[in-house]
């Protein structure tokens, strides 16, 4: 017998698969009328079979951020071209890289300094196996990645003179205009005219998917939250609150005084990250309603602005302010179509953080 969204018992992570399929089919297809290769960052959702639907949907193949995410998807068959966007140090991660460069057609990874490097290759020399590597960019967010064009020549040259090393381009995040496209024309410039060929420019960041055709230079783009979307994707111009497929399926326990409400969700399931985003979600059903904290099995709620305001029991659904972040809270996120629950998909990535 269907199960409707209404007798999920709180809290629960929903996705709504329409919104979802939606959400991929317009990435594909944005990046495509671009020419540019689709590389989605499962790190999102930690799903296979939702890394299955984006690779069904012409995807090349996808991002991980860490080598236990890689594993997994692995593991699952989900695509056999995957790009490692992290550092990878130390002989216990190198040694889980070398089998999983054994497993896969072709397997990636970023570097932005020589001490990883000169670990990446002695591992590609135990191993006999060559080591594709990308030079990670700062192009102004302020992490990881070299700091100049120059900078990027220099590693490059350096990583191509160990053994074991393939050098197969740059990649930044998130790309930004102008500071991005500047430095990237300066990189590859300097590395063009040292005789360096890059065929592989790596872009990312959902916010900017959609003005991704201002970057010639880019042959791939690496997008995340595009597939549930959030409070933040919404707040930064990337996204309607039409487009948010994940919401946070939530009770009011408690009404300790008229201007407030308490959510049986609290830090153990939502975030408190911003960013640009005001307050800490959208209660949907009242979008004048504040969340404006979270203790951990508890949201508190302003509802001062609120002419109409929830009763003890009711369930209310939240989008969250960053989805990646919910994701990892979660065994399970359950998948929902036209209110009725057509799939429950464990979080099979979850916690794979090394």
């Amino acid at each position: 017998m269907p199960i409707s969204v209404a007798d999920l018992d709180t809290p629960a992570v929903v996705i709504d698969l329409d919104i979802v399929e939606a959400n991929i089919a317009r990435a594909q297809a944005t990046l495509a009328s671009h020419g540019l290769n689709n590389r989605p960052h499962i790190k999102t959702h930690k799903i296979p079979a939702l890394a299955k639907k984006q690779m069904e949907a012409g995807a090349v193949g996808i991002t991980c951020q860490k080598l236990g995410e890689v594993e997994v998807m692995a593991d699952a068959g989900v695509a056999d071209d995957i790009l490692l966007t992290y550092n990878v140090l130390g002989d216990a991660k190198t040694e889980r890289l070398a089998a999983l460069i054994r497993r896969l057609k072709r397997m990636a990874v970023v570097l932005d300094n020589e001490v990883v490097a000169r670990g990446l290759s002695e591992a590609g020399k135990r191993h006999g196996v060559n080591i594709r590597f990308l030079i990670e960019c700062d192009t102004g967010y302020g992490r990881n990645g070299v700091q100049s064009p120059q900078a990027a020549l220099d590693l490059a040259r350096e990583a191509m003179r160990m053994p074991n090393m393939q050098f197969e381009g740059l990649m930044t995040f998130p790309t930004a205009k102008p500071e991005t496209r500047l430095w990237l024309e300066r990189a590859l410039q300097l590395l063009g005219g040292a005789g360096i060929a890059v065929p592989v420019v790596s872009g990312g960041g959902s916010p900017a998917l959609k003005s991704c055709g201002d970057f010639p230079m880019l042959t791939e783009y690496r997008a995340g939250t595009y597939i549930y979307n959030d409070v933040m994707q919404v707040t930064a111009g990337g996204a309607t609150f039409n487009d948010c497929a994940m919401t946070v399926r939530a009770t009011v326990v408690s009404r300790p005084t008229e201007d407030r409400a308490v959510l049986d969700a609290g830090s153990k399931v939502m975030t408190y990250e911003q960013h640009y985003a005001k307050g800490f979600g959208r209660i949907v059903e009242y979008p004048d309603a504040r969340i404006t904290g979270f203790s951990e099995e508890h949201g508190m709620v302003d509802l001062a602005a609120c002419a109409k305001k929830p009763k003890i029991g009711e369930v209310v659904s939240v989008i969250p302010n960053h989805c990646c972040v919910v994701t990892n809270m979660m065994d399970e996120v359950i998948g929902v179509r036209r209110g009725v629950v057509e799939a429950v998909f464990p979080v099979a990535a979850r916690g794979k953080v090394r």
